[in-house]
């Protein structure tokens, strides 16, 4: 697989300050936005506004949870290449894939992160979603010590100010992997992709977000297969819903010290 040398997250910038009359002036580091292509089986698809960083991860990802494929397998190549002020993803899939996609004539511009921007059908907006099983129960503790914890692993968000994160974390609260972007469904995508290239079970933990728990944070969650999706901010009211007609357990206002129950409270002790 292609991969380019990992870039830069941040960027250097100059900086008059005003405080109480006073001026100053600074080095400030800004988080670095990129116009990312996804172009799958040389047909251009999507360019998300992006971190450049974790790509690979961002293929996997956001191929995954958007449906595009239905596991790592159906990915036989990913391919950097910098075009102009972006960097273009190849991403080779079966060619029956290839055919569905076309037919979906979505094309995605323009907005940070934005999953829903472009779509023309409403149906696809809301897709067909499985209904998770059932699985083991979670500690109100282990998501506690999740929320408490993901800002240590934060490092682009400590030095920019402007960047979001998405964590997996298991059963006992323990943050196995975090991913950042300054897109929040960026950054959720990432995290995806990386928990299906390291081979860990989405069932077995939980999805820890810094935004809100929009519909899309929730779609991807459950086409994840992870049964619970903690976000330090609200929840929306299509979120609640969807989590709840699919079995997804949705912690909001998490905080590090409590958490509001959306839905399936039973899987929380």
């Amino acid at each position: 697989m292609g991969k380019l040398s990992e870039q830069s997250a941040f960027a250097g910038a100059p900086v008059a300050r005003l405080h109480h009359g006073v001026s100053s002036s600074f080095a400030d580091q800004l988080a670095v936005e990129t116009p990312i292509a996804f172009v799958y089986n040389c047909e251009p698809y999507a360019v998300m506004m992006a971190s450049p960083r974790d790509l690979e991860d961002f293929a996997y990802g956001f191929s995954i949870a958007e449906g595009i494929v239905q596991n790592a397998g159906e990915i036989m190549a990913v391919d950097q290449t910098p075009k102009g002020a972006g960097i273009s993803l190849g991403i080779e899939i079966p060619p029956d894939r290839a055919g569905l996609l076309l037919e979906r004539s979505r094309n995605l511009a323009g907005r940070t992160g934005c999953g829903i921007c472009g779509i023309t059908d409403l149906e696809q907006v809301m897709r067909t979603l499985p209904h998770l099983p059932g699985s083991p129960p979670v500690r109100a503790s282990a998501i506690d010590k999740a929320v408490t914890a993901l800002p240590a692993y934060q490092t682009f968000n400590k030095q920019t100010g402007a960047v979001h994160a998405a964590g997996y974390a298991n059963s006992d609260g323990e943050l196995l992997l975090v991913r950042e972007d300054v897109g929040r469904h960026n950054a959720l995508d990432k995290l995806i992709g990386a928990i299906i290239c390291a081979g860990l079970s989405p069932v077995d933990g939980m999805v820890v977000i810094t935004s809100r728990c929009s519909m899309e944070m929730a779609q991807k969650t459950i086409t994840l297969g992870c049964p619970v999706l903690v976000a330090v901010s609200a929840p929306t009211s299509l979120a609640v819903q969807i989590a709840k007609d699919c079995g997804l357990t949705v912690a909001a206002f998490a905080r590090g010290d409590g958490f509001n129950l959306y839905t399936h409270p039973e899987r929380i002790i």
